[in-house]
């Protein structure tokens, strides 16, 4: 039995502990194993693609890494995207500022890519959510009070919406798991497609 469990344990190539969240409210056996790739976007594709080229880049890292092993992968990227230009994750409290400063009173999208790899079959699939988030206006002293909260490191776009960024965000559209980090309906829909035994093998 515990080689069946082993076989159907999903490799995450994330080291994001808003995704490991996601995978244990799924009920799925996971093993954390970053992608040691720099994150970089392909300049030359439109954002929804470079971000999906990316979160492919993220699996056939990890892949090289357990080529002798016959096992899933995910991997994921998200973005923030405001008049077309690209706001990832913050360097340091300098640049979140910049960040916020930019997005406030303004509805920006947020891309989210996923791509998954079955060893068993040798498929990969990818797919993305754009999802859209309307910030209140906000002022240089609520600016600095987020900042104080330290939410902002690691987070693409310098917030993170499941926390106290709440306090600014006026409406959404779309998916709030895919704004977080990891949308649920697609992880489990394409998981469904690609024959993922949810109730074991």
């Amino acid at each position: 039995m515990d080689h069946e469990i082993q076989k159907e344990t999903i490799i995450l190539a994330s080291a994001s502990p808003r995704r490991h969240e996601f995978f244990r409210l799924l009920g799925l056996p996971f093993e954390v194993i970053p992608s040691p790739i720099e994150e970089i976007l392909n300049e030359s594709l439109e954002p929804r693609m470079a971000t999906e080229e990316l979160a492919v880049q993220k699996v056939n890292s990890v892949r090289e890494l357990c080529r002798d092993r016959d096992t899933w992968i995910v991997g994921a990227d998200t973005i923030v995207l405001l008049d077309g230009i690209v706001y990832g994750k913050p360097q340091d409290r300098e640049d979140a500022r910049r960040m916020l400063s930019k997005l406030q009173d303004k509805t920006h999208e947020v891309i989210t890519a996923i791509a998954l790899f079955c060893g068993r079959t040798g498929s990969l699939d990818c797919r993305s959510v754009v999802s859209r988030v309307n910030f209140a206006p906000m002022s240089p002293d609520e600016i600095e009070w987020y900042l104080d909260t330290g939410e902002w490191e690691g987070a693409a776009g310098s917030y993170q919406i499941q926390k106290l960024a709440s306090c600014f965000i006026t409406s959404i559209q779309g998916s709030f798991s895919s704004i977080v980090g990891l949308p649920l309906r697609e992880i489990y829909v394409m998981l469904r497609d690609n024959n993922y035994p949810f109730k074991g093998s």
